[in-house]
This record gives C-alpha cells, sequence and structure tokens, in this order.
C-alpha cells in the first residue's frame, strides 16, 4: 500500500482501477513556407473548425445544465475570435515566411508568459485556456485530433500530469470516478471541471503513479491517493464513501434553503465570480447573490480599453442571472501585477504597494474610473447592484470617489437616462490603514467589505505568492483577527454593514468566528457555498461569540485555530 498527498481540489471519495493518462506531445517544427497567403488561409480555416468545435461544446454543456464548464469553452472561443490573435498569427507568417502551426505557437506562448505574470490565481489560470487553444489550433493544423481518453473502457480514475478542457470535454463522466494531477491548484480547471462534474478530484499530487490498473481511493477529503490499499483500508473507505455520499445528496438538496442559525440568525451566504456563467452556476449551489464580481476580465488580452456600452451589456446579463438578488461589483483591481496591454503601466518594483486599483482609476479617471462607474449606474436600472471600490486607504480618496460618483450621477440625470439612485457604494477594506481607520471611514460608505487575503498580506509583510514566506501569510494570526473585529464593530456602531470576500470566508474553520465576531456577509467560491450554508445553520451566534472572545484572547495563529478545531 502506497499514499500520496496533494490538494483536495473537488471533495469526495472514489474507489476504483487506475487510468494513467499520458497524452502525445504537440511537437511544432518551424519550417519556411513560400506561399504566405496561402498558409494564413490554412490557418483561417484551421480556426473556423475549432470555433465551430468550441461552440458545439458549450452549447452541450449548456443544454446539460453546467454552464460554468461551458463558460471555459466560451472564454476560449473568445480568445480565438478576438482579431488580436488572429492578426498576430497573420503577421508571423506574413513577416516571417513561417508555417501557421509556428506562428500559432509563438502567438501562444506570448500571451501565455503574460498571462503567467498576473498574480491572481482567477487570471493566472487563463494561461491554461490559452495554451489549450493554441494546442487546439495546431492539432487541427496538423490533422491529429484522436486522444487516447477515449480509451476509458469502464469506470476509473484518471491521473495524469495535467489535463486541459480538450482532455475533459473528450471523457465519458459515466466512466471518470475521480481526477488526480501532478500540479494545478484549486482554481484550476481540473478542479473547476471536476466540482461540475460532481467528482472528486485530488491536484498537486507531484509525482505520477505510473501503475495502470492497480486498485487505487481517492481520499479528496484529506487530499489522498492511496495505491493497491490493504482490505482493511478498503473496506473502511468503502464505509466513509457511503457516508459522504449521503451528506453530499443532502448538502445539494437544502443548498438553496437560507442559512438560519440555531438561535434565528439569518446569515448572507453569496459568490465571489468572474463571468455570467459563473454567476449562473453559483445560483444552483445556492448563492443568495454575488458578494465580488471581479471587473478584470474585460480588460484582458486585448489593445484597447473596454468601451462603456461593452461593460454596461455584460454588467447588465450578470445582474439579470441574479434577478433581485444583490450584485457587488469590484471596480477594476489591476497594477503592475495584473499587465494590462491599453494600460501603460511604468516597471515598479514592489507593484503591491505602487499604483493600482482606485490609485491608478484616479490617476486616469477620464479612460478607467468614469467609463466603469457610467456602465455600472446604466446596468442598475431595474437591478440590485451595489459598487465597491479597492485597495482604499484613506478618507481623502473615498472623497474623491464619491466626488466621481456624484458627478456621474449628475451626468446621467440631466442626459435621462435611467439609473437607480439608490445604489450602494462600498470600499474593500484590504490595507491595514483602512481597518485602523474603519471609525473614520465607515461614515463615508454604505458598506465594507473584507478582502482577507491582501489584509493579511499587508499586515504580515508576507507576500502570500513567495513560498518562502507564503505560510507567515495567515489568516488566523491575531493582529489580523483584530483587525477584522475592529472594521466589523466600527460598521455596526455606524449602521453599515460589513462582508468578507477573501478565501477565509469560506473556511470551515473560520465560520464560528466570524459569526461570532458579528460578520454580516460570507461571500466565497460558487462550490463551497452548499456546506458552508449547511455548517452555519448547525452554528448558534450566541455560543460562537464565546467561542470569538477565546479566540481573541489567544497569543498565536495556532492557539486560534485550536479553538476552533475544538469546538467545531
Amino acid at each position: 500500500m502506497k499514499t500520496c498527498s496533494g490538494l483536495a481540489a473537488s471533495t469526495g471519495i472514489a474507489i476504483g482501477p487506475l487510468f494513467v493518462y499520458r497524452p502525445a506531445d504537440v511537437r511544432v517544427e518551424r519550417r519556411t513556407v513560400r506561399d504566405a497567403v496561402a498558409e494564413q488561409v490554412r490557418y483561417d480555416a484551421a480556426r473556423s473548425a475549432v470555433a465551430e468545435t468550441l461552440r458545439q461544446m458549450a452549447e452541450r454543456l449548456e443544454a446539460a445544465g453546467k454552464e460554468e464548464e461551458a463558460g471555459i469553452f466560451e472564454i476560449q472561443l473568445e480568445f480565438l475570435e478576438d482579431p488580436t490573435f488572429g492578426d498576430a498569427v497573420h503577421t508571423r507568417i506574413g513577416e516571417e515566411s513561417t508555417n501557421a502551426e509556428a506562428a500559432v505557437r509563438t502567438v501562444t506562448d506570448e500571451l501565455v508568459a503574460e498571462f503567467a505574470e498576473i498574480e491572481d490565481d482567477y487570471f493566472a489560470q487563463r494561461t491554461a485556456d490559452i495554451q489549450d487553444l493554441g494546442d487546439r489550433v495546431i492539432r487541427t493544423l496538423s490533422g491529429v485530433t484522436d486522444t487516447p481518453l477515449d480509451a476509458l473502457t469502464e469506470p476509473s480514475v484518471v491521473i495524469a500530469h495535467d489535463l486541459t478542457p480538450s482532455d475533459t470535454a473528450s471523457m465519458d463522466p459515466e466512466r471518470v470516478l475521480a481526477l488526480v494531477t501532478e500540479v494545478g491548484s484549486a482554481t484550476s480547471h481540473t478542479a473547476i471541471l471536476s466540482r461540475g462534474l460532481g467528482i472528486p478530484s485530488i491536484v498537486g499530487l507531484g509525482a505520477m503513479v505510473e501503475e495502470p490498473g492497480a486498485t487505487v481511493i481517492v481520499d479528496a477529503i484529506k487530499g489522498r491517493l492511496i495505491v493497491d490499499p490493504d482490505e482493511e483500508t478498503l473496506e473502511r473507505y468503502r464505509r466513509e464513501k457511503a457516508a459522504w455520499d449521503a451528506r453530499r445528496d443532502r448538502l445539494l438538496a437544502s443548498a438553496l434553503e437560507p442559512a438560519v442559525t440555531t438561535d434565528g440568525v439569518s446569515v448572507e451566504v453569496v459568490a465571489n465570480i468572474g463571468s455570467v456563467a459563473e454567476a449562473r452556476q453559483s445560483l444552483a449551489f445556492g448563492a443568495e447573490g454575488a458578494g465580488l464580481l471581479r471587473t478584470e476580465f474585460l480588460f484582458l488580452d486585448r489593445p484597447d480599453l473596454p468601451s462603456e456600452d461593452e461593460q454596461y451589456t455584460m454588467y447588465r446579463q450578470i445582474a439579470d442571472a441574479y434577478g433581485s438578488r444583490p450584485l457587488i461589483v469590484r471596480t477594476l483591481d489591476v497594477g503592475g501585477d495584473k499587465p494590462i496591454p491599453s494600460i501603460d503601466l511604468a516597471p515598479e518594483q514592489n507593484p503591491f504597494l505602487g499604483q493600482r486599483a482606485i490609485r491608478l482609476a484616479l490617476a486616469d479617471p477620464d479612460r478607467l474610473l468614469y467609463p466603469q462607474l457610467r456602465a455600472l449606474f446604466r446596468a442598475s436600472d431595474g437591478r440590485n447592484i451595489k459598487i465597491m471600490f479597492p485597495m482604499v486607504a484613506t478618507a481623502g480618496e473615498i472623497r474623491q470617489l464619491k466626488a466621481a460618483v456624484a458627478s456621474v450621477r449628475t451626468e446621467l440625470q440631466q442626459a435621462g437616462t435611467p439609473f437607480d439612485g439608490s445604489v450602494e457604494v462600498g470600499i474593500m477594506v484590504e490595507i491595514p490603514a483602512a481597518a485602523v481607520a474603519a471609525h473614520r471611514l465607515a461614515p463615508l460608505v454604505d458598506f465594507f467589505s473584507i478582502g482577507t487575503n491582501d489584509l493579511t498580506q499587508y499586515t504580515l509583510a508576507a507576500d502570500r505568492t513567495n513560498e518562502t514566506v507564503a505560510p507567515i501569510a495567515d489568516y488566523f494570526e491575531p493582529a489580523v483577527v483584530d483587525l477584522i473585529r475592529a472594521v466589523i464593530d466600527a460598521s455596526h456602531s455606524h449602521g453599515i454593514w460589513t462582508g468578507m470576500c477573501g478565501e477565509m470566508a469560506g473556511d470551515p474553520l473560520a465560520l464560528p468566528l466570524l459569526l461570532g465576531l458579528g460578520l454580516d456577509e460570507f461571500s466565497m467560491s460558487p462550490s463551497v457555498i452548499p456546506d458552508a450554508k449547511d455548517r452555519l445553520r448547525h452554528l448558534s451566534r450566541e455560543e460562537c461569540r464565546d467561542v470569538a472572545t477565546r479566540c481573541l484572547a489567544a497569543e498565536s495563529a495556532s492557539q486560534i485555530r485550536s479553538i476552533l478545531e475544538q469546538y467545531v
């Protein structure tokens, strides 16, 4: 018996034979062509064929109610049909007299490198979209269409170095018990697609297990792959699997019910999203709205800024998906770590402390701030849209932003453009200065939303993307918990509410602490909502206040974790 550990990306337990997937490399040989125009025509034909395939995949998934998975192929289609992608390939073919396969590889690699620089899981995963798209076009140009995953003849656990959307689309879900990959994160395509399919998955396993046909156990609760288990282990996991499957069915059946604590407190549970597809998927998981809509996806991979009308259309579509439920839209949050081709950003030694988010928007309001605000207010007509500004540090910044909001409202009124005059305007509290001054900032806004990811790294001076110091960036550290309490207390004393859209909001261990501190809104990844709502229904706010008091007296993150683990 051998045990390997990774990250549980889609929870559950699976038992079955191992299918080792080793896809053939998409190799490209560069060669000189005599007729560049003919080569460009050949590329255009391949692009059209791939576009049709992507449309069919997206339509098939949507028809099956799998909106999130369909969204992956819709994003790829957007990349493929973006004129800048095709123009870049044409230019390479024409200027270098090179074959289409080599031109596609070069353009793809350049885009992958660009997106890989973005220090954000959601946008960094676009590299997988682009890489998969480029490989698909190259396979079509080369006449290679088959995939070994078609060879699945019985229900199996699939293990691979990594899986692309193309890989997973070729699988028969009825024959996939679980997915295991050597690489990947909780936001990788394997994680997204496995959650959408409702099958367990482990990512980041490390070394490939080269034992095709071996009986394996996938414990995607603890992140373990057990190869050739003994009979005692096998029987124990069979019992655990039956219990887990029953719990999963119960959670999904109750996902649409409200999260009301045992002492009658109604807790708002909403989703962090980045597309129309994710908005629709979040509703199936029981989301009561969106606590964070990332808007950066509208600005990436394009030479120009999105127009006001483009933004308006997208915000309206996402808000319509939620109906009367709230949609909190975060304004553009980019900087040196999230490069945007249409924005000229000077290199910075430390982009996390540089000109980013609202600092960037206030520096160029006519291009970045006002068009987005106008689009949001126009989309608010008949919809429940709220506006949230990221990376606010001072009262002066809030006053500047409120002046911009007032100017846009006046402009729309004078033009006779309908909008909701009661749109709430809030800020993300992710800079320690804002948390410390929360009692001064609360009278200036309608709500706070705590971004624990950045608040933690700024408070502890530990870059969460740096492996050597990332363990220091623990949101259970007393200094961070003290700031969270200060923000919530300040908001309540001034009659406004506080939400949280960082990873902490969806952490089962953190729920009692946050409930006890008085957090009003929990915003998290859609897939964890059913479990979070179920856990909240079994908590008492009064009891959790006592738990929070004990945590606030603790001296370390480990002590806080111990208190919460004992209570949970």
